[in-house]
């Protein structure tokens, strides 16, 4: 049982540590904002088959509601426009929710290189401890390298 418990405890310790991971930085944040506008473009909603038909009833209720504010719709035009409104953010809230899963993937991804790059390796001149050890960077090893852990 003793084993059960230092278990218990190692998870509790990283679920303590991941509490204070950032999962949006400002900056992606930002950035996802910008995007969720730019992401408007009928070449990006194609990619998305469902809110291409969302995106397309946007546009069709905001012509809706054009027309009820000229006396020629067939529903209130403060209706129109609310239905509009729900729809643009839909569309608009799937934009931004891709860009911030994007942009979390980019961080992720530039945080990986730059570990592969910054990481150094206790080098070992043979299999014995004593016969020396060099500081070498990570990329530096080679197969059949022996190195310190």
């Amino acid at each position: 049982m003793p084993m059960d418990t230092r278990f218990e405890d190692d998870r509790h310790r990283a679920g303590a540590a991941s509490l204070h991971r950032v999962l949006v930085t400002p900056e992606i944040f930002r950035h996802a904002l910008r995007d969720s506008f730019a992401k408007l473009l009928p070449q990006h909603q194609w990619r998305n088959p469902v809110m291409f038909c969302v995106w397309i009833g946007s546009l069709l209720t905001t012509i809706l509601w054009i027309q009820a504010l000229f006396g020629r719709g067939e529903a209130p035009a403060g209706f129109i426009l609310a239905v509009t409104v729900w729809l643009w953010f839909t569309v608009l809230f799937a934009n931004f929710a891709e860009a911030i899963a994007e942009g979390r993937s980019k961080a992720q991804a530039d945080a990986l290189r730059a570990a592969k790059r910054d990481v150094t390796a206790k080098k070992l001149a043979g299999t014995d401890r004593t016969r020396g050890v060099t500081v070498v960077k990570s990329t530096a090893l080679r197969k059949g390298d022996v190195f310190l852990v």
